[in-house]
């Protein structure tokens, strides 16, 4: 899988703003740690997720209690990013992302401890559920300084001109930290228990942690190489400004409040297919589907799939435009959505919902990985980003108790029409956020210096 991802990242056209070579693999030593380190952020943010449909079947853990606590960390993440995005404009990325890595370490390694005390007996229900709250709310604090860290750190390595590629790299990354979160955590509960599917993910973060520590460095001067201007929505801003002084900033744009809105949709439609379907599978499928045994590798090649031809689109076809990119793969999901819901019961669905999460992942990575780079600016990355960001898990933790409220359950949720409220609910949302997007078609960034 990375040799083939290696590939495609070779292939992808290169934008020549004459760089050095000894620039371009000082970035790519810049790039490749910090970008595994995001990327295995999701194998410890997910993994709850993967086997929650395991625990619903076994009785350990019944998925409206999994959606009561995802939907509280999900918001828990998205509020975070209101402290979280300054402190990482304030004390650079490469701090944040360590701290990211070594918190969500520690607090996989207590949510193993919890399920260890489950399986024992030493914990009832109402215990399993009030530690996981708790818990799994402290871990996704830490895991919102994953996403800022990563754009706070690329841009002044990357020219506004180079970010659509860029986005796409940001795509193949959530790609390859999906395929790790569903299918070895699956496999790893399944062999060795519940709770070593959060031990792995630990140990792999403190490497990652390590490895920050040793590679990553917030900037081209930082690493003996000159800073230049990438030509953002922060060229030509001298010093620093207070968090208000930006947010006005920021909110007086009419872009940044449809990218908002859109990427609220977006939280909305991810979540809705990348959690949902699990938990629709294993209660009506019994998990005995290709697309369910193999979730985390289809989301991947889908993530890849969509990361690339965003990317590739948004340099080449578009001239770095992110609107008419998110255009066509919002019009993707709308289909994706109504398809869903004719093909509820059938092996076909699976598949429909793999294409969503091929259109909303390269969303994803125009938006809240390029976009907030492009309209923030470099000296605001941290706190545009986290704004930005925090709507998509907003929007996320909507649909968790939207549809932990009314998805089927007990024998109800064995057949298949009982789940009809699960795609019909995201038809509007994938409608609205089309419309949003067609309204940014033309949008670009304005350098604040005026040139």
């Amino acid at each position: 899988l990375l040799v083939a991802v290696a590939i495609v990242v070779r292939r992808l056209p290169k934008v020549d703003l004459g760089h050095s070579d000894a620039f371009r693999k000082r970035r790519i030593l810049n790039w490749i740690p910090l970008g595994l380190a995001y990327a295995f952020l999701y194998f410890g943010r997910y993994n709850l997720s993967a086997i929650a449909g395991e625990l619903d079947k076994g009785g350990v853990l019944a998925k409206s209690v999994f959606n009561e606590i995802d939907g509280v960390g999900q918001w828990v993440y998205g509020i975070a990013f209101l402290i979280n995005g300054p402190l990482t404009d304030r004390f650079g990325g490469r701090v944040t992302m360590i701290a990211a890595t070594v918190g969500s370490a520690v607090m996989n390694v207590a949510m193993a401890l919890v399920f260890r005390s489950s399986t024992a007996g030493e914990l009832d229900a109402d215990g399993l559920r009030s530690w996981l709250l708790a818990v799994n709310a402290i871990n996704m604090y830490f895991q919102s300084f994953g996403a800022v860290s990563i754009v706070k750190v690329n841009a002044p390595w990357f020219h506004v001109r180079e970010r659509g590629v860029l986005g796409g790299l940001f795509g193949i990354l959530i790609s390859l930290g999906l395929y790790f979160s569903y299918d070895w955590s699956l496999e790893l509960a399944k062999h060795f228990g519940f709770s070593v599917a959060f031990f792995g993910p630990a140990a792999v973060l403190a490497v990652c942690a390590v490895s920050t520590i040793a590679f990553v460095r917030d900037s081209p001067s930082s690493a003996g190489f000159a800073d230049f201007d990438t030509g953002d929505a922060s060229s030509g801003q001298v010093g620093t400004q207070k968090v208000s002084a930006i947010l006005r900033r920021m909110f007086s744009q009419r872009v940044i409040w449809i990218i908002v809105g859109i990427e609220f949709c977006s939280g909305f439609l991810r979540q809705s297919v990348m959690k949902q379907y699990r938990l629709y599978s294993k209660a009506v499928d019994g998990g005995d589907t290709f697309v369910y045994e193999h979730w985390g590798m289809l989301l991947c090649v889908a993530g890849i799939l969509g990361g690339v031809f965003a990317g590739f689109i948004s340099d080449h076809v578009f001239q770095s435009r992110r609107g008419p990119v998110s255009s066509v793969l919002y019009g993707g999901m709308l289909l994706g959505a109504i398809g869903a819901c004719f093909l509820l019961g059938t092996p076909a669905l699976g598949w429909s919902v793999v294409f969503m999460s091929l259109c909303v992942i390269g969303v994803h990575g125009m938006l809240s990985g390029t976009a907030s780079m492009d309209f923030g600016g470099t000296k605001n990355a941290g706190l545009v980003t986290g704004v930005i960001d925090g709507f998509v898990y907003l929007g996320g933790g909507v649909q968790a108790f939207l549809y932990g409220r009314t998805l089927p359950t007990g024998d109800a949720a064995k057949v298949a029409d009982a789940w009809a409220i699960w795609p019909r609910a995201m038809v509007p949302v994938a409608l609205v956020g089309l419309v949003l997007c067609a309204m940014i078609w033309n949008a670009r960034p304005k350098p604040s210096g005026g040139h």
